[in-house]
Parts: C-alpha cells; sequence; structure tokens
C-alpha cells in the first residue's frame, strides 16, 4: 500500500511537471504571435507563476515519490540502468531549466514590465523567447525520453 502511494505521487508529480511544461510552451507561443504588450507581459508573468507552482512543485513530488518509492521497493537507485537514466535525464532536463530557460524567463519577464509603458518590444526579447522555446523543447524532449525509460525499463 505504501509503495502504491509513493509511486502515485511520483506519477502526479510527473503530470504536474511535464503538463506544465507542455502547455506553458503552447500558450506563451500563442501570446508571442498575438505581438499585444500587455498579453505578453502577462504570459511571461504566468510563465514564471506556473513554474513555481507546477514546475517546481511537480519536480518535489516527483522526487519525493520516486525515491520513496524505489526505498520501499529495495531498488539501488544507482545501480539499476533504467533508474540511472532516469536520473540522468531528469538532471539534464533541470540543468538545462536553471542555466537557460529561468534565466530568459526573467530576462523577458523585467522586459515585459518594461514594454508594457512604452509599447514598444525590443529584438532582445524575441530573441530570448526563440532561445527560450528551442531549448524549451529540448528540455521538455528529455522528460518525455524519461517517461519512456521508466516505463519501458530497458536494460
Amino acid at each position: 500500500m505504501l509503495y502504491a502511494g509513493l509511486k502515485t505521487l511520483h506519477l502526479f508529480g510527473v503530470v504536474l511537471l511535464v503538463g506544465n511544461a507542455i502547455v506553458t510552451l503552447i500558450w506563451k507561443l500563442a501570446a508571442d504571435r498575438i505581438r499585444d504588450p500587455r498579453v505578453l507581459a502577462f504570459a511571461q508573468r504566468l510563465v514564471v507563476v506556473t513554474d513555481w507552482w507546477f514546475t517546481v512543485g511537480g519536480v518535489v513530488l516527483l522526487v519525493l515519490g520516486g525515491y520513496g518509492a524505489a526505498l520501499v521497493a529495495g531498488l539501488d537507485v544507482l545501480n539499476v540502468s533504467w533508474l540511472v537514466w532516469g536520473q540522468v535525464l531528469l538532471a539534464l532536463s533541470g540543468a538545462l531549466w536553471a542555466g537557460v530557460l529561468v534565466p530568459a524567463q526573467i530576462h523577458q519577464g523585467r522586459q515585459a514590465r518594461a514594454f508594457v509603458a512604452s509599447g514598444e518590444i525590443p529584438v532582445s526579447y524575441w530573441r530570448a523567447g526563440r532561445r527560450w522555446a528551442v531549448w524549451g523543447v529540448v528540455a521538455t524532449a528529455l522528460l518525455l525520453i524519461a517517461i519512456w525509460v521508466m516505463v519501458a525499463k530497458p536494460v
């Protein structure tokens, strides 16, 4: 019963993390297409808010549930190949979020607050947005591959 509860917690974290990554990318790109400074500023604010609640929250649940379930099941998380690969893929995705995506979000958020008043959207905003989208797709793809690894458990 404990194992099932921890695994459910782990899966709930996966749903929050991956679901937020995919949905945020889609609605931010949709907001960017509108090119309205007020819409862009609102979208940038929500990118940050949803990352704190759903991405960070999802990671916490994913880690607590995953390591808890592995402990209860007696799995060695450092010597079972599919668990190692799942952790590596999660860490790589997390490194992209921390090193590329979050700084781009912060930069774009600051720009958005400034251009709401002026109405002028700088070229650097669009450059940072393209960078965020490309690396966001890569970070999300790593998570999707990690899901496959955790389900398929390849040797």
